[in-house]
């Protein structure tokens, strides 16, 4: 694969693919969810986490995807 540049080989060495970590990492730092409170509509903390996690997850790979596009 090539970029638009005729002889230029493909590179995915970007700064913007460090985003990437950010998904893979948060959801195991146990410390953020380890608790039974706040709720949140009557979810506890870890349920609505997780949620937010995906949320995280999402932005990041799109925001990656557009910079790097």
């Amino acid at each position: 694969m090539t970029t638009g540049e005729p002889g230029q080989p493909r590179t995915d060495r970007s700064p913007w693919n460090w985003l990437l970590v950010l998904p893979i990492v948060l959801p195991l730092l146990t410390f953020l969810f380890n608790a039974d409170e706040p709720r949140l509509f009557g979810f506890p903390l870890f349920y609505w986490l997780q949620l937010a996690f995906i949320v995280v997850g999402v932005v990041s790979t799109t925001i990656v995807y557009r910079m790097t596009k």
